[in-house]
């Protein structure tokens, strides 16, 4: 533990916190060496290991966490935003980080884990399976709610992000702004 508050100067490495620090051993082989741990705060950890009491604003720590020089944190970084990637925000921080092939391997490996069969399946207006990140395309005229502009029959929308709680809802960027789609309008680019 005095390795782990040596290197992070007694702060949470993902949100920089000072207080109430503990050591986490990254799932699922962690064996307790430093360099397979984390030194982490409370709100941090009840978060990571509560999924249901996630705070998605307190995650936006990690737009700096995630550009750390040590592979555990750059780990959690990497789980906790593909753990909320539907946000829009923390996908973007994905398509940025990069992690070296060893890393990556490591980071997808505690994913699988807790990854569970409640996974909600966004599907376009034609049936096709939908993913973060895919491009889709608008299948008629739509009025986008607040905003002066209709998002046009044909219009691209790129690097989407999936609502997770609703399997109707899609959000990306049409003309600069974010806006929700329902996927009956969108037909996904092969």
């Amino acid at each position: 533990m005095t390795d782990l508050h040596t290197r992070s100067g007694s702060a949470c490495e993902l949100c920089a916190n000072s207080e109430n620090l503990s050591a986490y051993e990254l799932p699922p082989n962690s064996d307790g060496s430093t360099e397979q741990s984390l030194l982490a705060c409370d709100i941090c950890l009840d978060q990571i290991n509560n999924p249901e009491k996630v705070d998605v604003n307190h995650w936006r720590c990690l737009n700096d966490s995630m550009w750390s020089q040590v592979p555990a944190v750059q780990v959690m970084a990497w789980r906790m935003l593909t753990r909320l990637s539907a946000e829009g925000w923390p996908q973007e921080l994905l398509d940025m980080v990069y992690l070296d092939d060893e890393t990556l391997a490591w980071a997808k490996s505690g994913v699988e884990v807790e990854s569970d069969d409640d996974t909600v399946i966004h599907k376009d207006s034609n049936g096709a399976v939908l993913s973060a990140g895919d491009t889709v395309t608008l299948i008629k005229d739509l009025d986008v709610k607040g905003t002066s502009f209709t998002g046009k029959r044909g219009t691209a929308v790129r690097n989407i992000s999936l609502v997770q709680s609703n399997p109707d809802h899609i959000e990306g960027r049409v003309n600069g702004t974010q806006i929700v789609i329902l996927t009956k309008f969108v037909k996904r680019v092969s």
